[in-house]
């Protein structure tokens, strides 16, 4: 098959087009006929190698265990392993593998989901790890009501593009912060309001809010506090900044210190991708309430290209893989 591989770790250059063997399965694991994968910055964590504290946990210490990259896909059932209940050969689906760079990838059953009818492969393979993440961060995490009002932080990227539907689909009051260039994006996402972060302040102490969502931003924990309700919350998700050892860990843990000293609540969480949650976004996609947005679609050969484009930071929504 044709597949992405990488042998060590390192920026782009490092991601070679080549045929390989197809993967084998075996037991709970279906191999899926990939037509589209999604990027995510996990993806280009996982590429580059930094934070090194991934290395040391088991991802390969001196180049990557995983030859092939990718982890969010949408295709067809290809085979089954003997455990596997809920597919069959032929099923179209979405969710999270090993290998989505390639014509074919494995995927543990309790990563997918049937996709949605009303969703192309494209647009199905950017939901799972970017929509997953901002449900679990609104609802696991954020604790979400309707009528709060949730600032998104990074609202015009992957995960903060969903977090802004999900928000007004749990009937928030929802401010989006996002740069000059992408405020139209986040208005069109259903955003109440909109703060241009190179020159608004959302923690002037104009409004405050109930949830906030900081999304791979690196704002002082002061900052978060200041623009929370006195019993507000506010969720780290991810972060780019802090170090090549730990990167936005450092930042995470103090929160998690902090979080039990002052009136609000700080919180921190690693995404998981569960088929619950993939069934659950079914609905909102079904129902018309969460709509992928994609901002660029590239063959299979120009993946080192998308995730140049993607390490620029000017991806507005998501950016896909098609196959």
């Amino acid at each position: 098959m044709r597949a992405i591989v990488q042998d060590s770790y390192g920026d782009a250059g490092v991601l070679r087009h080549e045929r390989i063997a197809r993967p084998q399965i075996t037991g709970n694991e279906v191999l899926v006929r990939v037509h589209a994968a999604g990027l995510d910055r996990g993806t280009w964590h996982l590429m580059v190698g930094k934070p090194y504290l991934m290395r040391i946990v088991g991802l390969g210490f001196r180049g990557p265990k995983a030859r092939v990259p990718g982890r969010d896909l949408a295709g067809t059932v290809e085979a089954v392993g003997p455990a596997v209940t809920r597919f069959a050969v032929g099923d179209e689906v979405y969710g999270v593998g090993r290998g989505a760079f390639a014509e074919y990838a494995v995927a543990v059953e309790d990563k997918l989901a049937h996709k949605p009818k009303s969703l192309s492969f494209e647009q199905a393979a950017v939901v799972p790890i970017s929509a997953g993440t901002a449900l679990q961060a609104l609802t696991d995490h954020g604790r979400i009501e309707a009528g709060q009002r949730v600032l998104v932080i990074g609202a015009s990227g992957g995960v903060g593009s969903y977090a802004v539907q999900l928000a007004k689909a749990f009937g928030a009051e929802v401010t989006g912060v996002a740069s000059t260039a992408k405020l139209d994006l986040v208005r069109s996402l259903g955003a109440d309001q909109v703060l241009d972060y190179t020159r608004d302040d959302y923690a002037d102490g104009t409004h405050r809010y109930d949830l906030v969502l900081d999304i791979a931003g690196n704002p002082k924990l002061s900052r978060l506090l200041r623009a929370l309700t006195p019993k507000g919350t506010a969720v780290l998700v991810g972060g780019e900044d802090g170090g090549d050892l730990t990167g936005g860990m450092n930042r995470s843990l103090r929160a998690l210190m902090l979080s039990p000293f002052v009136g609000q609540r700080l919180a921190w969480f690693v995404a998981q991708v569960r088929a619950g949650d993939l069934e659950r976004l079914n609905e909102f996609v079904e129902s018309g309430q969460v709509t992928p947005s994609i901002d660029r679609t590239y063959p299979l050969d120009r993946v080192p290209e998308a995730m140049r484009h993607l390490a620029s930071g000017q991806v507005r929504g998501k950016a896909v893989i098609t196959i």
